[in-house]
């Protein structure tokens, strides 16, 4: 049911609306110098930075190269479709120099996510 807010576009619209929002506490605040428009820019630059960083993780982070290794080991152990699904969550999630020291130490956190990622994936319900 919410599956449009995993998308890039409901992201760079979020990153548009802050900025958006951003722009009118500068220039109210440049206007009537009162505080409460400097702790909207704070709180906006917040969710602008919160939101940026999983489509930061899956577009600059990653190379192309390692996207489709990670994702031909997964084929190889489960269906395409549900790698696909596993693919868009960790790729945003984690960093590529992140998911590279969580599978050299064989972190539990990797595969937990990964555990619940596929759970996310195959469930087929509406909340």
């Amino acid at each position: 049911m919410f599956d449009f807010m995993d998308s890039d576009w409901f992201i760079i619209s979020l990153e548009i609306i802050f900025l958006i929002l951003m722009w009118f506490d500068v220039k109210k605040y440049i206007q009537t110098k009162k505080k409460e428009y400097l702790t909207n820019i704070v709180l906006t630059l917040g969710f602008f930075i919160w939101t940026a960083i999983p489509f930061y993780n899956s577009y600059i982070t990653w190379d192309e190269n390692d996207k489709e290794k990670i994702v031909a080991q997964c084929t190889q152990d489960n269906n395409e479709t549900l790698c696909k699904c596993i693919k868009k969550a960790m790729f945003k999630e984690y960093s590529y120099l992140t998911y590279l020291a969580l599978k050299q130490n064989n972190a539990k956190e990797l595969d937990e996510y990964i555990k619940d990622a596929k759970e996310e994936c195959l469930d087929d319900s509406w909340f």
